[in-house]
């Protein structure tokens, strides 16, 4: 199993490309299902997460080819021959229940495993199934399945959701495209790939009205067509980086970065001391004289602080002058990585959804485990601020959501380097 080793190396300097959002791409890929028509993503994230997205697609009949060393997905559903997403592919990824709207809407039936992915709480499909019975499906969970039909076809209907899922605002939105007549979904998410996600439906002939709001309306039509689409940049790997020079010094262009997809964190960054400044390119980053200053932070849907970036920002505040308080108010087992930091010499005390972090003059390097996505990189971080070397373990995780994370840290002038396990 292969491991990163970081060795604290001083300031950073240069620039980074910012890849297409992950997030946006595995919501994007089953758009392809409402129609018979290609469907072509550019700027796509070379990712194994990606790789998981396309062999479901693919066991479902659509073609899937990747050209431009992975960057550009074409896709084509027009002969779909398959209705069930089995478990043995959706365990691998949260993601997968995207297929579930997407298909019922263009054949009628499907049957989904429950999903996988991070071990960062439960996550329950409640809100997908609440939104797509709306619509008129009827489904039934059995044997870790979920079978659902609609014998009628899907129907327009108000739905409002409990809670702001990212994930049942995309599916619904996407079987809602479909439809008889007007839906309406309110207290829907409003992050930047849901945006990204009505964009390229629009491009496929959907009318939807009000992305990026919290009431999107949607009005079905008979049939999608085909589309070119390029993925959004990817934020939560935008503010990893913007996080690389705030957390061991210099200055660091982030190439394609935009401040309106993380408002909320740049100003907690700016609060701590970092000066975060857009250019014609993306957004600068560096870190002014002296020492990180602590802030408090609350992770909250968008526009919020995302809870992709909690931690990350918790190991820049690990060496802040002062204490933080982190709260965590979207997944209850996200302080995971907290017991690792603790093993380079940080000083966190953890209360269920609260970790107080008070700030050491330097960490230390030491062997540290990854527990999921985001806590392999926040280890990856630490590690460049630390004195001596950091081995990082399980790295499977880091290469679901992060592509080539070694080459581009090290462009800045990190000492950073993989090591293949056995």
């Amino acid at each position: 199993m292969d491991s990163i080793v970081v060795t604290g190396n001083g300031p950073l300097s240069g620039e980074i490309p910012i890849a297409g959002a992950k997030n946006a791409c595995l919501a994007l890929m089953p758009a392809t299902l409402l129609s018979e028509e290609p469907l072509t993503l550019t700027n796509a994230p070379r990712l194994s997460d990606i790789k998981t997205m396309a062999e479901l697609l693919r066991s479902l009949g659509a073609e899937v080819t990747t050209m431009q060393d992975g960057q550009v997905l074409a896709m084509s559903s027009h002969d779909l021959d398959n209705h069930v997403a089995d478990y043995d592919i959706v365990r691998k990824m949260r993601a997968s229940n995207l297929v579930l709207g997407p298909m019922l809407a263009r054949l009628g039936h499907a049957v989904v495993s429950l999903p996988g992915g991070c071990a960062i709480g439960a996550r329950p499909m409640d809100l997908h199934i609440h939104g797509l019975e709306k619509l008129g499906a009827e489904i039934d969970l059995r044997d870790g399945y979920l079978h659902a039909k609609a014998p009628g076809g899907l129907k327009g209907a108000d739905i409002e959701f409990n809670f702001a899922s990212v994930g049942a605002t995309e599916n619904v939105m996407m079987a809602a495209t479909l439809a008889r007549g007007t839906t309406v979904l309110r207290n829907a998410a409003r992050e930047p790939e849901i945006v990204d996600l009505a964009d390229c439906l629009r491009k496929m002939g959907a009318r939807i009205d009000g992305d990026g709001t919290s009431e999107i309306k949607i009005d079905g039509v008979e049939r999608l067509h085909g589309a070119t689409h390029p993925v959004v940049a990817d934020r939560i790997e935008l503010g990893t980086y913007m996080l690389a020079p705030a957390i061991c010094g210099g200055e660091v262009e982030c190439l394609g970065g935009r401040r309106d997809l993380l408002n909320a964190f740049c100003d907690k960054l700016e609060a701590a001391g970092v000066e975060v400044t857009e250019t014609a390119r993306g957004l600068k980053v560096a870190r002014k004289n002296g020492r990180i200053q602590a802030v408090d932070v609350t992770t909250e849907p968008f526009p919020g602080f995302p809870t992709d970036l909690q931690a990350q920002f918790m190991a820049l505040m690990c060496t802040a002058e002062g204490t933080s308080v982190l709260e965590e108010k979207i997944f209850e087992n996200r302080f995971m990585h907290a017991p690792e930091l603790t093993r380079m010499g940080a000083d966190i005390d953890v209360q269920g959804g609260t970790a107080q972090v008070s700030g050491v003059e330097r960490l230390k390097g030491a062997p540290v485990m990854a527990t999921d996505l985001r806590a392999s990189v926040s280890l990856i971080l630490a590690g460049l601020a630390a004195e001596g070397d950091t081995v990082v373990n399980r790295v499977y995780h880091l290469d679901r959501g992060y592509e080539r994370v070694e080459e581009k840290l090290r462009a800045v002038g990190a000492k950073i380097e993989r090591v293949t396990g056995s």
